[in-house]
Parts: structure tokens; C-alpha cells; sequence
């Protein structure tokens, strides 16, 4: 509670910011590998029965790198890669890309195959049905593993101080390197609150782009 915890280079607002910055830059990379694979993967064809499997065989090949452990993967790739934030920063992207890739599987596999169907029997291309159908009817589901992925890395991303840098992580290993257990349980909460924030934050956000029709029709179900 003290200002001057709050100020300065290591100050708690500086950590903040670097906490939410690896985040965003993690989740950002991860969205942009995963994103366009699981529309891709998750994409209603013409009938040819290899919807299920693209899916199926994409989330198992990504869910498998999330059986990893952080910090052992971590210490891997800092052997490899060196001491940066570079290895903290991979381990991250992989953390985030199975729940963003999750809502996009989801999403899409929740879209009425007839109204894919009825688009295609009209004239559109692929790529329409994709952008004007799919994609807005799934918009609610991507969003909630966006959701998802950035509370995972909020509460993941104080490894990046394992190495260097800072984030709020900083605080957990300086303490415990003096045990000093009052910081490391601040920084603990630091981290939850941090999270929460986010997770309700999003959910705000989730909720005002959903379309009226989408959740009256939720409500009525």
C-alpha cells in the first residue's frame, strides 16, 4: 500500500505494463498462426467428409504441446535460444494458441451446415461464405477462447522474469530468492486480480458484440 511501491522502474504500475504487453505480444503471434489455420481447417466445405478430421487431427497436434511443462520447456528453449524473453515469449504463444484455436473449431462447427448450403446454392464463393457467414456467426465462440487465452497467459506469463525481464513475475522470484514471502503473495495477487480484470473485461466485450438475435435466441433455448 506504500506510493512508492507504485513508482519507479520497478515499480508495480511498470510491471503491470510489461505484464500486459508480453501478454498482448504473445496473444497477438499465437492468433496470428492459429487463426487463419483453424478457418481454414474449420471451414465448411462442399460434402467431402474431411471437415471433422482437418479439426480433429489440427486441435490434437496443438492440444498436445499444452501437456508440456512451462518451465521445462522454458529451460529447453533458453539452451537453445539463450537467456532472453524470446524462449518465455514461444512457451506463451503455445499456452495461448490451443484455447484461440478451440473457439475457432467451435465456432465454426457451430454453424448451421443448411444455411452453408443455402449460401453456396446462391452463388457465393467460398471465401463470402467464409467472411459473411461463418465467421460472423462464430465471432461469439472465437471471442470466448480469446477470452480464454488471455487469462491463460496473464497467469502463465510470470515465467518471462525466470529469465529476464520483469512482469509482475519479478516479484515472485526476487522474493523467493530472499524470502520474502509477503512480496511473492502481493505478486501472486497482483497476477489474480490482473486476470480477473481482463476476464471481465472480455466478457463485456463478448457480450456487447454478440448479435441481438444470437442471444435472444440462446435466452429462448
Amino acid at each position: 500500500m506504500d506510493g512508492a511501491n507504485w513508482q519507479g522502474s520497478g515499480g508495480i504500475l511498470v510491471r503491470l505494463l510489461e505484464h500486459l504487453s508480453v501478454t498482448a505480444l504473445a496473444t497477438a503471434c499465437a492468433a496470428l498462426i492459429v487463426v487463419p489455420l483453424g478457418l481454414w481447417a474449420g471451414h465448411h466445405r462442399p460434402s467431402d467428409g474431411t471437415n471433422r478430421r482437418r479439426s480433429n487431427l489440427l486441435m490434437s497436434a496443438v492440444a498436445a504441446t499444452r501437456a508440456l511443462p512451462a518451465l521445462g520447456l522454458l529451460t529447453i528453449l533458453a539452451l537453445w535460444l539463450g537467456v532472453s524473453t524470446l524462449p518465455a515469449l514461444i512457451v506463451l504463444i503455445i499456452i495461448a494458441a490451443a484455447p484461440l484455436l478451440a473457439g475457432v473449431l467451435e465456432g465454426l462447427a457451430a454453424v448451421p451446415e443448411d444455411l452453408v448450403d443455402a449460401a453456396r446454392a446462391q452463388g457465393l464463393t467460398e471465401w463470402q461464405i467464409l467472411t459473411r457467414l461463418e465467421i460472423p456467426l462464430a465471432a461469439n465462440m472465437m471471442l470466448g477462447g480469446l477470452r480464454s487465452a488471455l487469462v491463460q497467459v496473464i497467469a502463465t506469463a510470470t515465467i518471462v522474469a525466470y529469465l529476464s525481464g520483469g512482469t509482475l513475475g519479478r516479484y515472485l522470484f526476487d522474493g523467493l530468492a530472499v524470502r520474502d514471502y509477503p512480496r511473492m503473495l502481493v505478486a501472486t495477487l497482483l497476477v489474480a486480480l490482473l486476470a480477473f480484470a481482463v476476464d471481465a473485461l472480455m466478457g463485456l466485450v463478448q457480450r456487447a458484440l454478440t448479435p441481438a438475435g444470437l442471444t435472444i435466441n440462446r435466452k429462448k433455448a
